[in-house]
């Protein structure tokens, strides 16, 4: 049996494969798994940087089951997303997330959090979390699956 380590951030190959599919990520890009467009994923994923580093607030999950079997099971168990779970409202782009604006600055964005973030929070419980590659959504949903490869 094999057992396939999660991907993370902090590891260098890791960084560089998100990199790279982000890269080929346009604004007509169409969507392989959900409802987000490919300029809202790319503010989701901003959104989710910008809640590592504190830089946004987001409502606490409701239960004891939500903020512990849920999360690990979403972390850690290797099974697709299941479709129609909602994201937090706060990372919700026709709610409370980041509006899209123009697709190329809010690319650049991201990247600027993408690099701030992996190089100066690294060690931070909440980077932890992101930066594993299943989890850089902040809900557990494989980005992997919208990222073009």
């Amino acid at each position: 049996m094999h057992v396939q380590l999660m991907k993370t951030l902090l590891n260098g190959r890791d960084r560089n494969e998100v990199l790279h599919r982000l890269s080929k990520v346009r604004s007509d890009s169409q969507r392989r798994w959900g409802s987000m467009s490919a300029h809202q994923m790319i503010c989701h994923l901003s959104d989710s940087f910008r809640t590592a580093l504190g830089e946004k607030q987001i409502s606490l999950s409701s239960t004891l089951f939500k903020r512990t079997i849920y999360k690990w099971a979403a972390l850690w168990v290797p099974l697709q997303w299941p479709h129609g779970i909602k994201t937090r409202p706060e990372m919700d782009q026709q709610q409370g997330g980041t509006r899209p604006v123009e697709f190329a600055s809010d690319v650049e964005k991201l990247g600027t959090l993408f690099d701030g973030s992996v190089a100066g929070r690294a060690n931070s419980p909440l980077m932890q979390c992101l930066v594993s590659c299943r989890g850089l959504s902040g809900c557990g949903m494989p980005t992997s699956t919208w990222i073009t490869t």
